[in-house]
């Protein structure tokens, strides 16, 4: 079968690793105090969207860096439209390679809330530590030289999983090899985006003026984390994604709960009731036609889903809960199109709390999309649920008008989005990654159809006709996009090890 065609693959190459991965892995090992320290200085540099003046720098950090080693065409990608983070771009062209890989990571961070960050961590401030947030989190300060590094240590810092990791294992798998003059067995090109975080809104216009210059056999996509069991990952496809924020009215003022509660509609009830008509208790999402356009799965692709070892009972005690959403298993809810609440807002809490019924409320919804689903339908089909409920729907804030001649009116905003993508697992030259990256490892490569996160994959896909496979390296209890961001140094030396490999794949 199609999906046995990769195992045998994988049990071909599981007994011994390239002696090209020996060479690397020692260089890493001999090399790891300056790959710590070029990497602190990476994390240092602030890259939240706000901050246009900390992505050109660490935009000019990333090509100082390729310049350094060798990296040809070393140039900015600009968007079409003035003022938008700029691609970082860079190739090496391989005499008699027949084939081009391109590598991709972003360079940008999510927003920070340093308030939120435990006790001596600091998002722009990377620090080294032993364990996980919490009382047994361990401080350290950076080893002398000659001092051996423990690879379970951590380094906590916005960006050091999500996504400069991937950007410095990549830099660096190419370093090694002309350190240790391996020669690619492809050409390389390198495409570092400015501007995923904020849903890579001007991708596909950058993608459009460079066509040319991008053209590939395949993305190499490192953004993300390894297995929960902490085996290596190769990814055939990612969700999609769209956000809706809802913001629904009461009075015109703040009024006190005695005097007006029980007689003036509270619009933080009135929320949570629309809410909890979108999904039942076992996390079906209630909405009309929510799953009428998924693709079904392909027989290898549920082959692969059933192959994937099951973590349920880790992440409960890991995540401190008893019982699941879904009675779907964890990948099996990748497959799926899933509904989430981002935030709530309302009136105040804790200290700050009054007594008061609040103006109005306002939720995010996350839409995570899989192949089949349109972004703008997907939203279409939220909005007009709320209309079933019986509220009028306006995009801004109700008008006097409007507040006499309806009961309930809903503010709608929406995002932008994109699509999900997925790559065959069959792709020849899919095949040919997972085998490279099996050669770094004695454990059994996981392979998963999609992941559960979103990346624009699709906008490759449309303007270049591009196949893309996601090859993580981040832990998976990094908290990426949330306070106390880590990297363990073993998956970001690992990871420096599977780019290479990738990069002398046969």
């Amino acid at each position: 079968m199609r999906f046995a065609g990769i195992l045998i693959v994988l049990s071909l190459s599981l007994c011994a690793r390239a002696q090209s991965d020996k060479r690397i892995s020692e260089h890493i090992r001999k090399n790891d105090h300056g790959i710590l320290r070029e990497f602190m200085q990476f994390l240092a540099i602030p890259n939240v969207a706000a901050d246009t003046a900390g992505l050109q720098q660490t935009a000019s950090f990333i090509m100082d860096l390729m310049r350094r080693n060798g990296i040809q065409q070393v140039q900015t990608l600009p968007a079409k439209t003035p003022g938008v983070p700029p691609a970082v771009y860079g190739e090496v062209l391989v005499p008699g390679a027949t084939q081009t890989i391109v590598f991709y990571a972003h360079y940008d961070g999510q927003p920070v809330n340093a308030a939120n960050w435990q006790k001596g961590l600091q998002p722009f401030v990377p620090q080294l530590a032993i364990g996980t947030p919490g009382p047994s989190l361990r401080l350290l300060d950076m080893p002398s030289p000659g001092t051996a590094i423990d690879p379970e240590w951590r380094i906590y810092a916005r960006g050091a999983s999500d996504d400069k990791a991937g950007v410095m294992a990549i830099l660096k798998a190419y370093e090694m090899l002309r350190a240790n003059q391996i020669r690619p067995s492809v050409n390389i090109k390198f495409f570092f985006e400015g501007e995923e975080e904020k849903g890579s809104d001007h991708l596909e216009e950058t993608l459009d003026a460079h066509k040319a210059l991008l053209k590939a056999d395949l993305w190499v996509i490192c953004d993300g984390p390894v297995h929960q069991s902490g085996r290596k990952v190769v990814g055939f496809g990612v969700r999609g994604d769209t956000q809706l924020e809802i913001t629904v009215y009461g009075a015109r003022k703040p009024l006190h709960s005695g005097h007006y509660g029980n007689w003036v509609p509270n619009p933080a009830m009135d929320l949570v009731q629309l809410l909890a008509t979108m999904k039942d208790k076992e996390g079906k999402v209630t909405i009309d036609g929510f799953y009428d356009d998924v693709v079904p799965l392909s027989a290898s692709e549920k082959q692969a889903i059933a192959a994937i070892p099951s973590v349920e009972g880790q992440m409960k005690t890991e995540l401190g809960i008893t019982r699941v959403e879904s009675v779907k298993s964890l990948p099996e809810t990748y497959s799926i199109p899933s509904l989430n609440i981002n935030g709530i807002r309302s009136a105040e809490t804790g200290k700050l709390a009054a007594n008061v019924i609040p103006v109005k409320a306002t939720v995010n919804l996350d839409l995570r999309l899989v192949a089949g689903n349109d972004w703008k339908r997907q939203q279409d089909k939220v909005i007009a649920h709320i209309q079933k409920q019986g509220y009028h729907i306006t995009e801004q804030e109700p008008t006097d008008a409007e507040r006499q001649q309806y009961a309930y009116i809903a503010q709608v905003t929406r995002s932008k989005g994109y699509n999900a993508q997925k790559t065959s697992m069959d792709l020849p030259e899919a095949k040919k990654v997972v085998a490279a990256v099996q050669s770094t490892t004695r454990e059994k490569v996981v392979l998963i159809p999609s992941f559960g996160g979103s990346l624009p994959l699709y906008i490759f896909e449309k303007v270049l006709g591009a196949k893309t496979i996601s090859v993580p390296i981040a832990n998976h209890d990094n908290n990426q996009h949330a306070e106390n961001e880590n990297i363990r140094l073993r998956n970001l030396f690992e990871g420096i090890e599977t780019m290479a490999a990738i990069m002398t794949m046969r």
